[in-house]
């Protein structure tokens, strides 16, 4: 198990510029993370756009579900200071194999479709998968993807700590589980460790919570401020 701490923006550089956007990634990228951590998902023409909520409503000036809505239309929207939404195509032209990509699945598709983006930029932009993590919530869609290429490194995504602890990334094949602050603790640490495990925790922008968690041993932690790392 790699033993390097991992320094992750949380979606770049979230706590100074908009999210998700080629701005907040350069931002990042400047402070010196180990990783980016995006969210894809589909929009109703196919492509698939860097965006984290369902709806645009909260982090752009229009109005609706990302599904319902087409590629032009969203890619007119402002989401903060005149930063637009990019494709996930877009973002890895950016990050240029630069470091490590922490890819959340959001919604029923995005597996097949991240996949097809991700594989032709292995095959031919040179891209090192070992600078892919795919994650999610979703445990249908990361399973899916796991189908697709049994290689990737796959994040398991939970809110919530289950009876069995680290067991179901053990049993998906994970490279890491990924922790809600509100939910880690020693024993879960230990037991996703004994399994092979790494342990991330989001999303953490206290610095005593920084300390506390490097001292319970976790090897990364996702921020808003990746300064603070």
């Amino acid at each position: 198990m790699n033993k390097d701490f991992i320094k992750i923006g949380h979606r770049g550089a979230k706590g100074y510029i908009a999210e998700n956007t080629i701005e907040s990634f350069k931002r990042a990228i400047e402070i010196g993370v180990d990783a980016i951590e995006i969210d894809v998902q589909l929009c109703k023409t196919g492509e698939l756009i860097v965006f984290h909520d369902n709806r645009v409503d909260r982090l752009s000036n229009g109005s609706g579900m990302v599904c319902e809505l087409d590629f032009d239309y969203l890619s007119s929207l402002d989401v903060g200071n005149g930063s637009i939404i990019p494709t996930l195509e877009e973002t890895l032209d950016f990050i240029d194999n630069r470091l490590l990509i922490n890819i959340e699945l959001k919604g029923m598709g995005t597996s097949k479709a991240t996949y097809d983006i991700v594989d032709f930029y292995i095959r031919n932009r040179n891209w090192d998968k070992g600078n892919f993590l795919i994650s999610s919530f979703n445990h249908i869609e990361l399973k899916a993807y796991k189908k697709l290429d049994s290689e990737m490194k796959i994040g398991v995504l939970l809110s919530c700590i289950p009876t069995d602890y680290a067991l179901i990334a053990e049993k998906m094949g994970a490279y890491s589980i990924n922790l809600s602050i509100e939910f880690i603790s020693q024993e879960f640490i230990d037991d996703a460790h004994k399994r092979g495990l790494l342990v991330l925790v989001y999303t953490v922008n206290s610095t005593d919570d920084i300390l506390r968690l490097k001292s319970m041993g976790v090897d990364g932690i996702f921020s808003d401020f990746p300064d603070l790392l």
